[in-house]
Parts: structure tokens; sequence; C-alpha cells
């Protein structure tokens, strides 16, 4: 654990964004925070400030809406992120995809790591990177270690779309946007997404667009 002076600096910064109230500004892509990565969690907020972040989160991405949203996409450099994913896809989407609901979690001290060789590629978007998606290729199953928000051991298996939600997150932790991993040439607005490419694989959007799926 950190002195009190050391936690001070981001313990002020957090306060000040919890006196704003309602849903927190979301930081968009430009701005260095997103690229910084995270400070460790060493209870630098306390067990009451971290409850109300946490709550902020969970209030922030939900009225974005979103089903992830880490510490830096509201200016706090913490190794902190929380998921939720209600899932509310048809079914065919949800073969494909390996969609299915998540519950709220927080996740502390994050890291991941793949599981096997197989991996997936999806249209995916940003709340930070507004107004876009790109197919991203990411592994199917990962191992997520970390932390919940009591402090308790999370070593947990991740398939399908949960597993990408929680890369997601983690990559913002580390300073990386979905756009590092990206097939170029399958940025789209959502617009198009919506217009051309909702069909439950990118297979058509590939073909089309010219970049190659795993």
């Amino acid at each position: 654990m950190g002195t009190p002076s050391e936690r001070a600096p981001t313990a002020e910064r957090v306060e000040q964004l919890l006196a704003l109230g309602g849903p927190l500004p979301i930081v968009a892509a430009g701005d260095p925070v997103l690229r910084r990565g995270t400070e460790r969690y060493d209870g630098q907020l306390g067990p009451t400030l971290l409850a109300r972040f946490v709550d902020a989160l969970r209030v922030t991405m939900r009225a974005a809406p979103g089903v992830g949203l880490a510490a830096p996409q509201v200016g706090v450099p913490l190794r902190i992120a929380v998921i939720e994913d209600p899932a509310p896809v048809p079914e065919e989407v949800r073969l494909a995809r390996g969609r299915v609901p998540q519950p709220f979690r927080v996740l502390v001290n994050p890291a991941y790591e793949s599981v096997g060789d197989t991996r997936a590629a999806f249209f995916e978007g940003c709340l930070s990177v507004p107004g876009w998606q790109a197919v991203v290729a990411r592994p199917a199953e990962v191992r997520l270690t970390g932390q919940d928000e009591h402090g308790r051991a999370v070593d947990e298996v991740f398939s399908g779309w949960p597993a990408r939600i929680v890369q997601h997150e983690t990559d913002h932790l580390d300073g990386v946007l979905y756009l590092d991993r990206a097939e170029s040439r399958s940025l789209s607005s959502n617009q198009a997404v919506t217009r051309r490419w909702t069909q439950p694989t990118p297979e058509e959007a590939a073909r089309a667009l010219g970049f190659k799926l795993p």
C-alpha cells in the first residue's frame, strides 16, 4: 500500500469526478490518459471511495450504453474496469459469436492469457472511439486473473463474446485501443455497419472490403 501522500492525488481526482454527479464524461481517443497505461490498484481510493467509483463506472457504462468501461476512459489511470452484458441479441448471433449474458462484474488488476490457439474475428467498437467499428481477431478463449472489488482472487476462463469483452477492457489498462489490433481495411462507420454488416459473422465484410479472417 502506498503512503497517504502518494494516494492523495488519485483519490482527489476521483472525488472531483464524482462531485459532477450522474454519468461521468468519457475520454475520447487522442487523450494521453488512454495511452499511458495504468497504475496497479493498491488501495489508493480506500473501500468507500472505491465503492463510489465503481458505482459511477456502472452508471456511466449503462448510460452510454456499453458492455464494459475501464477507469482510464473516465480519466483515472488505475487498473480497474467493469463489465456487464445483457446480450439482447438474436439466437443466430448468439450462436455465431458466443454472446451470452454477463452479470455486472468489477475487474481489479486484471491480466489475461490465451487458452489454445483458436482466434475469432468480429466487428468491435469502443466508447472512446465513438461512431466507428472495426474487425478484431482475438483469442477465442482466455484465462483472466486478478481480483474483484473486495480483493478476492479471480481466476476464470472466458470464451466467446465474454472473452472479447475482458480482453478489450484489460487492453485499455495497458494503453491499448481496439484499433491497434484491428484489420484497418474493415474500419466502418456505425451507419455502414448497420446498413451493410449486421450479419452474425464478418465474412461478407471481409470479401467486400478486402481483409483476411483467421
